[in-house]
């Protein structure tokens, strides 16, 4: 308890406080723990990332369960695929606040929006966010269903992969598969 699983290195994009992720109990989740982002610094452009160094992948589809338990500026949980280093990638968003789903680019350390739906994000509650990126496709689905799918080449080449929270968002992370696509 307490540590930052093996094969991840903690990053900060923008602004603010670097995140404190530890690992921590939570029955709900796969046995019984959880990764934990959970400095509430209220810094709106701030987005501290969990960077999973052992994987590496172009053509990727990654899903994670999370769950937002905290967060008065914030409460958004994402998934980052093609994970260059923390100010270049592509992450799928969940925000429990404006209860949307979105998919954006990070392109030197500035966070733009490539699409979006509304969509119901309980917060205190355990959800599946997923991201398939394929060439210049990129599919996002909630609960197991594809929301939308978009085209962007703005990085095509392979990088890690990464959890991600927003400002002062308390998220819960388990589950995280990630396989490479053919």
């Amino acid at each position: 308890m307490g540590e930052v699983p093996a094969g991840f290195q903690i990053g900060l994009t923008g602004d603010g406080l670097v995140g404190l992720w530890t690992t921590v109990r939570d029955g709900g989740a796969a046995g019984g723990v959880a990764f934990e982002q959970r400095t509430p610094d209220q810094t709106s452009n701030r987005f501290p990332l969990a960077i999973y160094s052992l994987f590496s992948a172009k053509d990727v589809g990654a899903t994670v369960r999370f769950k937002s338990v905290a967060g008065h500026v914030h409460q958004a949980a994402g998934l980052a695929v093609r994970v260059i280093d923390e100010n270049n990638y592509y992450v799928a968003v969940a925000d429990c606040i404006a209860n949307r789903i979105t998919l954006n680019r990070v392109v030197a350390g500035r966070l733009e929006e490539i699409q979006g739906v509304v969509q119901p994000v309980a917060t205190a509650t355990w959800h599946e966010l997923g991201l398939r990126a394929a060439g210049d496709a990129f599919t996002v689905s909630f609960e197991g269903a594809e929301l939308f799918t978009v085209r962007d080449t703005a990085f095509g080449v392979a990088g890690h992969l990464a959890l991600w929270t927003e400002a002062d968002t308390i998220a819960r992370f388990d589950r995280i598969s990630a396989r490479m696509a053919p």
